[in-house]
């Protein structure tokens, strides 16, 4: 898990980068007050440490700066909206959760293929469709749990119903007639009058090309009609070789997703628990939460950050004297030296900090124009008390 002094630079950065701009917010995320307006703007130097530092929390080298034609797949908005409970806003009406691939992630990657494809005709009749990923910006520290790909098909329009065999196999070599050079990964029956998105299991051949340390995974995808004389298969129609030729639009060509965990705690599938109001001390000096709303549009960022556009990171703040009340979560430490500084000033007062803190979901495109979902934990102050 990240330390808990990650939220304190969290804090440190919203308040040297917003300098000069309102940045106390109400918990609702309203603005409360404009007094930061009267400061003096930020050393350069310390706005440009600060930023680089947060950015390397973010597994980022610099900062990214993606395309106006930089495409993000509507099943990554999707999922991030199911994961944070916007479940109205999920676009996708045949979007489903797949709790196997989430469960033990905190990582979510997505790749669109290389620019080109090729058609690799085999004995049997018919193409196979080459298409290849390349997976080298994933960090070597995280474990990829599980992978999909991910095929756009569209109905055929014929009166009678038809079904279409969809295999993917790995590419593992030059291709022999067809079979020798490739491994099957997945392969199912669909019916060709449904417009979907359907998934493809494809985590051995990552797991195979990450342990080869490779970066690059070949699939060839084989579509056949169970019945020869309906028509040609639809899985092809988006898979075509350079950009301009891909046909359809760039929200259904194919790609390819990652599900990862790097050690840094909480899974994507294990939604955290947001509390509702928290008992306050009587004292309007004593420690407790405060708001501080972190707003990405404010420091630019939102060019590369999707999801969300800020959030409520909070921070503790208040006086921790003698007696301590209950709802402060003091530890019995805190509770012994609050009592001696009431007989003896020279020994301080315990301190105001978080003792509870929760993750934020963040939707993002990393420096290749590739969109990430990740779980930052220790992002939100949930809870204040003195320690």
């Amino acid at each position: 898990m990240l330390p808990a002094s990650f939220l304190q630079m969290i804090v440190l950065c919203a308040r040297v980068l917003l300098a000069g701009q309102a940045s106390s917010y109400s918990e609702g995320g309203r603005r409360a007050t404009s007094e930061a307006s009267h400061r003096p703007s930020p050393d350069p130097e310390l706005v440009h440490t600060l930023r680089r530092t947060l950015l390397g929390r973010f597994g980022l080298s610099r900062l990214p700066r993606p395309s106006s034609a930089a495409t993000v797949p509507q099943y990554m908005r999707d999922l991030y909206h199911f994961h944070t409970g916007a479940f109205d806003n999920i676009q996708d009406p045949s979007f489903t959760f797949l709790e196997r691939h989430v469960r033990d992630a905190n990582t979510v990657r997505s790749f669109h293929h290389l620019e080109y494809l090729q058609d690799v005709p085999h004995s049997e009749g018919g193409n196979f469709h080459q298409i290849a990923f390349n997976l080298s910006n994933i960090p070597d520290h995280e474990q990829v749990t599980s992978a999909e790909l991910r095929l756009f098909r569209g109905a055929d329009g014929a009166t009678r119903l038809g079904t279409e065999l969809v295999a993917i196999y790995e590419l593992l070599g030059p291709l022999d007639g067809g079979r020798r050079g490739r491994r099957l990964l997945d392969r199912r029956l669909l019916p060709t009058n449904r417009t979907k998105w359907e998934s493809f299991n494809v985590g051995l051949a990552v797991a195979d090309s990450r342990r080869g340390r490779q970066g690059l995974v070949t699939f060839l995808i084989e579509a056949r009609r169970a019945e020869p004389q309906a028509g040609p298969p639809r899985v092809g129609r988006s898979l075509r070789g350079k950009e301009e030729e891909r046909g359809g639009r760039p929200g259904q060509w194919p790609f390819l997703v990652t599900y990862g965990q790097d050690g840094s705690g909480r899974a994507l599938g294990a939604r955290s628990k947001r509390h509702g109001g928290r008992k306050r001390s009587r004292g309007r000096n004593r420690c407790r939460r405060q708001p501080l709303y972190v707003d990405f549009e404010r420091v630019g960022w939102t060019e590369w950050i999707i999801a969300p556009r800020g959030y409520n990171a909070f921070y503790c703040q208040g006086e921790c004297r003698f007696p301590l009340a209950d709802h402060m979560n003091s530890s019995s430490h805190a509770i012994v030296q609050t009592l001696v500084n009431s007989v003896n000033v020279n020994i301080p007062r315990a301190c105001c900090v978080p003792t509870e803190l929760s993750p934020v979901a963040m939707l993002y495109l990393d420096d290749d124009e590739r969109v990430v979902l990740k779980n930052y934990q220790e992002m939100a102050v949930e809870g204040c008390g003195c320690r």
